[in-house]
């Protein structure tokens, strides 16, 4: 099986052709008969369908054009394994098969979605520690690119970890075959050693709750999504998302 990369920057989508039913019904007929050509007019003839679907995923920071490239993913294996025996609409079939490709997508390569403007405020962070670092000659630290930027110490934490993958506190960064040194030693911030022990076990609580529990609390607290958008996101009801966001607190405070 092959992919057809699609493009959407600069499409004028009013041009994109809208295949009738019967026109549908003969190229996929066609299709199953191995016909190339019948497959290339229905994958082009859908894209709008592709379109309309990538709207629900809208305002959401991320990249419609990469959303548009897995939804025709759906598309066509909504096209390779639609039953032509069956009474039911390509489109019926379709919509549900290229939904449930963009939500893998969004879940497999986006196990902790970093909303726009965490990543803006990440960037403008990494600015201001380097001018600082040239003002200082030195290494700033948190407080300081927090005091400048004019925003609180934990915004600017938690921006700056959003872009960066997750690194141990205790692996280790040298070792001459003695004495190892571990990244916790070569972090530079105004903490004591007992900051780190709760830092580490409010993690620990983390491990705790179940993966339904930790998504909610990260689209809560860290993307600032309402209970409502949570819950039309994960599919459940506004109630059930208050309940799991309030057990969830108090199994870390329990467990910190």
């Amino acid at each position: 099986m092959y992919f057809n990369k699609v493009e959407i920057c600069g499409v004028n989508t009013s041009e994109l052709k809208v295949l009738k039913e019967s026109e549908k019904t003969e190229l996929l007929r066609r299709v199953k008969q191995g016909d190339k050509a019948a497959r290339d007019a229905l994958i082009n003839g859908n894209l709008r369908l592709v379109l309309s679907v990538i709207q629900r995923f809208a305002g959401r920071g991320e990249n419609l054009d990469d959303l548009f490239q897995i939804g025709c993913i759906g598309l066509i294996k909504s096209i390779d394994n639609f039953d032509v025996t069956q009474d039911v609409k390509f489109s019926t079939y379709a919509v549900p098969m290229i939904i449930g490709e963009i939500r893998r997508y969004l879940r497999d390569n986006n196990s902790v979605r970093v909303s726009r403007s965490l990543r803006d405020t990440a960037y403008k962070a990494m600015q201001v520690k380097e001018d600082l670092q040239n003002e200082l000659n030195r290494e700033p630290d948190i407080e300081e690119i927090a005091e400048r930027m004019g925003i609180p110490k934990s915004q600017v934490v938690l921006a700056l970890e959003s872009i960066v993958e997750p690194v141990s506190l205790f692996e280790p960064v040298y070792s001459d075959g003695g004495d190892t040194i571990f990244v916790m030693d070569q972090v530079s911030d105004r903490v004591t050693d007992t900051d780190w022990m709760d830092e580490i076990l409010f993690k620990e609580s983390l491990e705790k709750l179940s993966e339904r529990e930790k998504m909610i609390l990260n689209l809560r607290f860290l993307q600032g999504k309402t209970q409502m958008e949570v819950a039309e996101e994960i599919g459940i009801s506004q109630a059930q998302v208050s309940r799991l966001e309030k057990g969830a607190v108090q199994k870390i405070k329990e467990n910190g």
